[in-house]
């Protein structure tokens, strides 16, 4: 059975491996990995190049079975993920990186990392090169090997297959795995049985299913050992079969067991000294009922142990070696209208099918069929080979009796029938019974045949019964007649012995390379002698195959005539050129004969060369010569006849010269798409007209390579045009769609040559947020989220565009603006630089100026700083510092200047003039009043139509309060209390503002503008500034000084509804707006510095 299920295991692997090398789609071989999954094997047979036992043993290496549950889980998983591995890789259309697997994947991390011998695996893939972030294809590896890879990945799907099964308890052979996978138990033994004493160690019981018990027995309660009464709950069925008791086992909880039980239990080392006791008054079952099943009807009454058995207990009990020689005799069955109820056997293919089955399953007989053989098959032709019925030997077609058994070949099967034995004979004392496939004569009591592994047939053991022993001691022993030769059981054992040995040298041979029709050939000619067969072949077959040739060369076969044409040649051996490979196929033909064979050879020769010669090659010498160095492969001489004929062609195609280029002109329009379709690899012979059409038609300035590129990806002519003729915005020049390249976060498209030279100025020259579309300027830089994806994309089309420096300096700066979101990032108050401050200090050094500043007013530092919180450091400058004093309210502005609300960078300039601020830093665009950002199209906020440049200002922003005339905005301060500065600091009014600001040449200079009286010595400008950065700092809400317009558009500003309500007075709607709008919060991103 082993070498059939190995034969079909290599059948099934091949087919399938041909079909997913092929395809490389898992659907195509599911039914074959199914059945590959299936075959009754070794592991290590059944997986040659995968370390499944392994793989197994190591991913299973748990404590208890839910975590062996779960880790194969894992394993089915992780096989998943690697089979699709293996089916990209024999995929024809392979995905675009299929030579590296990436260990930062996440999928990969937790299917196939997860595991152990996951790795290997992809090793056996053919990734071998071990890189920095995963493993890879050499570099001298252009494709995988297929064939390779197709093997490994069936195995990886088999193997996945099985363990899923084991998992869901569905695999028909789980007993493959007891010794790999540890706690592996099948569904039906689950449920343990019975409950360990204390003096057994946990496991050993052993996990018994629990049948079906009949009604419920109620005996009288046994006495134990010491005279006590055993508890009424003990009594009852048999605790593990479920039939009537016989006895007690007090060590085991007082647990009730029947005589086969008991003897089956209380085998184990560990419960062999129970102390049993038996029960008194024990129910018998029914009469005509199995004492053990008690289900099936009594078919045997063995009266040594003194049972009565079905036929399926019979077999199992009697099988102990202990029980083996107990004496039986069959029972005849009793009547019944109704079927048993236990599974039965099917009388004519010996199936056994299940209870309720009312046809087998395998030859579709009904249950109650007598066994009639069927008539055997007619043979399509005398010449056929055919198989005996008795004994399943293949015979040829010219025989009329078998060769082994001598049967003739229309016979049927013989019945099988018991062989006569001596009573008293040594030795023969155990049951005897034949066959009924190959007749051989089996000593053991065994369900199947030890040569054929066939059964089916009914015990020989209740056939043919030995007298049962006597008690010795009862009569002295006689002495035995000697036991004669049976030459029938002296033929069939050396009929096993032969077919072990030749089993055995076949296995051998397998393990050098040699195949089993090698081993068979060789015994014929070598079996005389004590040589191996492997030996023989290895040494002497060269030879040999020598001789046939140079006899076949000196023989002159006559060619047949049946079916031949008058033209056809005749072979003759003289000067024949035969090879070896020819002479072994046909001595393996001829089974070992080396006359038949030369005879083979030449016939094999002469169909050879009719095939060739009509294929054209009529010149013999050449066949002949092409013939011995192909070994007789008829495809390999062809082509080596063929190779002088493709001569000139290879040699212009390998010739130095270039390649004329094709001219769309050529007079020959057919030589020209044929040139198209070589070089091009266009679809179809319309396509390569549709290009010569295009080429051909006045003022076209397409290029060959565009108007094919074209071609291929559409039909439509005028679709055509339109892809060839595209206007780069930036140039002006028209290009191909495929010379034209776009961003993600745009529609826009652009040349190559101009895509590379704005990206290269942006990266060399400007900001990393000024790396926009050239056309439109997106995406917007302001939305980080957009920001970070568009960068994200950016990287892989910059690649392959810019030079190496330029690419490494654009990382660079990508690395700078990353850095940037870091909360611990600083910059230096003194120069531009930034750097990562990991202190808890305020006082922090920059390494690039080695100057000191205050990590969160980001002011110079001083020693008066120190043990001081920044609010005190200020107020103590105001108070003290007389350089701070004497600037008065413009150094107030300073200390509230801009600050970046993206990097943080501080600017020492005032927020008069212009509210829209870009930061040189970071580009970010904001309102330096409320700090919000500036939108270049329509943003987000909420029914915003907008589609320039804009900002949405809350009500309490510099951008609205610089409108307000000084005295309304010292009302606004008044009424809350708050006090302000109309008088210069130092006493004298000057007459030119000295606030600091920013020009439009981007550098700072003093403002300069004429100053008013009663305006603490600052201009209107700058002193409403000062005045708002009060009204800032105190959170003061400016809605209670609108005017009734104000009020009316502020809340149209925040969509507060301003409908009046009926007949509303004026004055309450207003107050009733104005309680709405300042529900309204103010700016949360508004300076509040004090």
């Amino acid at each position: 059975m082993s070498g059939d299920a190995s034969a079909q295991m290599e059948e099934v692997r091949r087919r399938s491996q041909s079909l997913l090398s092929s395809s490389g789609l898992a659907q195509d071989v599911k039914a074959e990995v199914q059945t590959m999954a299936g075959v009754l094997l070794p592991l290590s047979q059944k997986y040659r190049l995968l370390g499944a036992e392994t793989m197994l043993r190591e991913n299973t290496a748990c404590s208890n079975t839910l975590e062996v549950l779960e880790s194969l889980s894992r394993l089915v998983k992780a096989l998943s993920i690697l089979e699709k591995y293996g089916c990209n890789l024999t995929s024809p259309a392979r995905p675009r990186y299929w030579r590296s697997v990436k260990h930062n994947n996440p999928v990969f991390r937790s299917t196939v990392d997860a595991v152990k011998g996951g790795r290997a695996v992809l090793f056996l893939y053919g990734y071998t090169s071990q890189q920095a972030d995963g493993l890879s294809f050499p570099d001298d590896v252009s494709q995988p090997d297929a064939a390779h890879v197709a093997a490994v990945t069936l195995e990886v799907m088999t193997l996945r297959t099985e363990v899923d099964m084991l998992v869901k308890g569905t695999h028909p052979h789980p007993e493959n795995f007891r010794d790999v996978v540890p706690f592996l138990v099948p569904p039906e033994e689950l449920e343990v049985v019975g409950v360990p004493s204390g003096d057994q160690q946990p496991g050993d019981e052993p996990c018994v299913p629990s049948p079906p018990s009949p009604p419920p027995q109620t005996p009288p309660p046994p006495q134990a050992s010491g005279g006590e009464p055993l508890r009424p709950s003990t009594v009852g069925d048999c605790s593990l079969c479920g039939a009537a008791p016989s006895l007690v086992c007090s060590s085991c909880d007082s647990r009730a067991f029947c005589d086969a039980c008991d003897d089956l239990f209380h085998r184990h080392p560990s419960r062999d000294q129970h102390k049993r006791d038996q029960l008194q008054q024990q129910q018998q079952p029914p009469p005509g009922i199995c004492t053990i099943c008690g289900t099936s009807a009594v078919q045997a009454q063995c009266s040594t142990c003194s049972q009565k058995l079905c036929d399926n207990c019979d077999q199992l009990f009697h099988s102990h070696p202990d029980r083996r020689g107990h004496s039986r005799s069959l029972l005849a069955a009793p009547k019944t209208s109704s079927p048993s109820l236990s599974p039965w056997q099917c009388a004519r293919c010996t199936t056994v099918n299940p209870t309720r089955a009312v046809l087998c399953a395998t030859c579709e007989r009904p249950r109650l069929a007598a066994a009639q053989e069927a008539p055997p098959p007619v043979p399509s032709s005398p010449n056929a080979e055919w198989r005996c019925r008795s004994c399943t030997v293949v015979n040829q077609g010219s025989s009329i009796l078998c060769e082994v058994c001598e049967r003739p070949r229309l016979a049927t099967r013989p019945p099988a029938a018991p062989l006569p034995t001596s009573p008293g004979a040594p030795g023969e004392s155990g049951e005897k019974w034949m066959c009924q496939f190959c007749t051989y004569v089996n000593t053991s009591p065994a369900v199947v045949c030890e040569m054929c592994n066939l059964g089916g047939s009914p015990p020989a053991s209740l056939q043919q019964t030995p007298p049962a022993a006597k008690d010795p001691a009862a009569s002295p022993p006689r002495p035995q007649p000697k036991a004669r030769v049976d030459v029938e059981v002296k033929r069939q054992k050396m009929m096993r012995d032969d077919g072990l040995r030749l089993v055995q040298q076949i296995r051998e041979a397998e393990k050098r390379g040699v195949s089993a029709e090698e081993v068979y050939a060789a015994i014929g000619v070598c079996g005389a002698s004590n040589t191996s067969p492997c030996d023989w072949l290895t040494s002497e077959l060269p030879h040999l195959l020598d001789e046939i040739c140079a006899m076949a060369a000196s023989v002159q076969v006559e060619r047949d005539g049946e079916g031949a044409e008058p033209s056809a040649p005749v072979v003759k051996g003289d000067g024949a050129k035969l090879s070896r490979a020819e002479a072994k196929l046909a001595w393996l033909s001829a089974g070992g004969d080396t006359n038949k064979a030369v005879t083979q050879l030449l016939r094999d020769r002469q169909v050879k060369m009719k095939e060739l010669r009509s294929l054209g090659f009529r010149e013999a010498s050449r066949c002949e010569e092409a013939l011995r160095l192909s070994g007789g492969e008829v495809k390999g001489a062809l082509s080596l006849l063929q190779r002088p004929l493709l001569e000139p062609f290879h040699q212009r195609i390998w010739t130095d010269q270039p390649e004329p280029p094709i001219d769309p002109q050529d007079p020959d329009k057919q030589r020209t798409c044929r040139r198209l379709l070589a070089l091009y690899e266009l679809p179809s012979w319309g396509r390569c007209e549709l290009v010569l059409s295009l080429l051909q038609e006045p003022g076209v300035t397409f290029s060959l390579e565009d108007v094919v590129q074209a071609v291929k990806e559409s039909h439509d002519k005028d679709f055509i045009k339109r892809l060839l003729v595209n206007e780069c915005p930036c140039c002006l020049s028209a290009f191909p769609r495929s010379k034209m390249q776009s961003l993600t976060s745009c529609q826009c498209s652009v040349c190559h040559e101009c895509f590379r030279l704005h990206f290269t100025i942006a990266v060399r020259d400007k900001h990393i947020r000024d790396m926009v579309c050239p056309v439109c300027s997106e995406p917007d830089i302001n939305d980080p989220q957009q920001l970070d994806s568009y960068f994200s994309t950016l990287d892989i089309q910059l690649r392959n565009c810019l030079q190496p420096d330029e690419y490494e300096l654009f990382h660079k700066k990508l690395t700078e603006h990353a850095l940037m979101k870091d909360p611990k990032f600083l910059w230096c108050c003194h120069c531009t630089s930034g750097f990562i401050n990991d202190g808890d200090q305020l006082k922090v050094t920059c390494p690039s100026c080695r100057r000191s500043f205050c990590a969160q007013c980001k002011k110079p530092w001083e020693a008066q700083h120190q043990d001081l919180s920044c609010e005190q450091f200020q107020q103590w400058k105001r108070d003290n510092d007389p350089e701070y004093q004497r600037q008065g309210l413009a150094g107030f502005l300073r200390d509230n200047s801009i600050t970046c609300p993206s990097c943080r960078f501080q600017y020492a300039l005032t927020k008069g003039g212009c509210m829209h601020f870009s930061c040189s830093q970071c580009r970010y665009q904001f309102c330096s009043g409320c700090n919000n950002p500036y939108h270049k199209t329509v943003c987000k906020a909420a029914q915003c139509s907008c589609p320039g440049l804009h900002a949405h200002h809350p009500r309490d922003c510099l951008f609205y309060l610089r409108d307000w005339e000084p005295p309304r905005l010292q009302a606004l301060l008044q009424r809350s209390s708050v006090d302000f500065n109309t008088d210069p600091s130092d006493g004298s009014q000057s007459e030119a503002c000295c606030v600091m600001e920013q020009k439009d040449e981007k550098t700072e200079s003093p403002c300069g503008l004429h100053t008013q009286p009663g305006q603490a010595g600052l201009c209107e400008k700058h002193y409403k500034e000062y005045l708002v950065s009060l009204i800032n700092a105190h959170s003061l809400d400016p809605a209670p000084l609108y005017e009734p317009s104000e009020v009316i558009r502020a809340c149209e500003r925040y969509l507060v509804d301003t409908q009046k309500v009926g007949d509303e007075d004026e004055d309450f709607f207003l107050a009733r707006l104005l309680k709405k709008l300042m529900e309204v919060p103010l700016g949360e991103k508004v300076p509040r510095n004090k």
